[in-house]
C-alpha cells in the first residue's frame, strides 16, 4: 500500500510558542478548513504518526521531547516546522535558552514559515509532506530488496 492511498496521521507538539501557530494548526484540522478531506488524522500517539507538526522553539528543555517524539515514530516519516518559530527561532531566536528552529533537533522536511503561519500554509506544507512521504516509502522498499 502506498501512501498515496492511506490516510496520513500527524501529530502535534508545542516546542514554547506564544500559541498563535497552535491555534491555527487546531483551524486547519476543523470543519472551516478541513484538513481531512486529504485523509490526514490527527493522533496523539507517535507511533501511529507519519507527519509530525512541530510549532514554537527549539530550547534546551524540550530538546529532547522532540527527539524523542521523532525516535518513536516508525520511517518513513516527515517533519514539518510550522510558524517563524519553528523555521528560524523567531521572535524568541535571541532569548538565553533558545537553540533555534526545529532543525537544531531533528531533520525537517518541510518548512511553512509565518506568524501565526496560516491554516492554508499549514495545508500546503502537509500536502507537501505527503509527497515527500511517498519518495521516503518508496526508497525504503528499495533499500529493502536491495539488502
Amino acid at each position: 500500500m502506498t501512501y498515496a492511498t492511506k490516510s496520513p496521521w500527524v501529530i502535534h507538539y508545542d516546542a514554547s510558542s506564544c500559541n498563535g501557530c497552535d491555534i491555527e494548526v487546531l483551524a486547519a484540522l476543523c470543519p472551516g478548513f478541513d484538513v481531512e478531506r486529504f485523509g490526514i488524522i490527527n493522533t496523539g500517539n507517535p507511533k501511529h504518526a507519519d507527519i509530525f507538526l512541530v510549532t514554537g522553539s527549539v530550547n534546551e528543555r524540550n530538546i529532547s521531547v522532540i527527539q524523542q517524539i521523532y525516535d518513536q515514530m516508525v520511517e518513513p516519516k516527515v517533519v514539518v516546522a510550522c510558524g517563524i518559530c519553528a523555521c528560524t527561532g523567531g521572535i524568541f531566536h535571541d532569548c538565553y535558552n533558545v537553540l533555534g528552529g526545529v532543525d537544531k533537533a531533528i531533520p525537517v522536511d518541510v518548512y511553512a514559515p509565518g506568524c501565526a503561519v496560516r491554516p492554508e500554509t499549514i495545508i500546503d506544507a502537509v500536502v507537501q509532506g505527503l509527497g515527500i512521504l511517498e519518495e521516503k516509502s518508496k526508497a525504503l522498499q528499495l533499500a529493502k530488496k536491495g539488502a
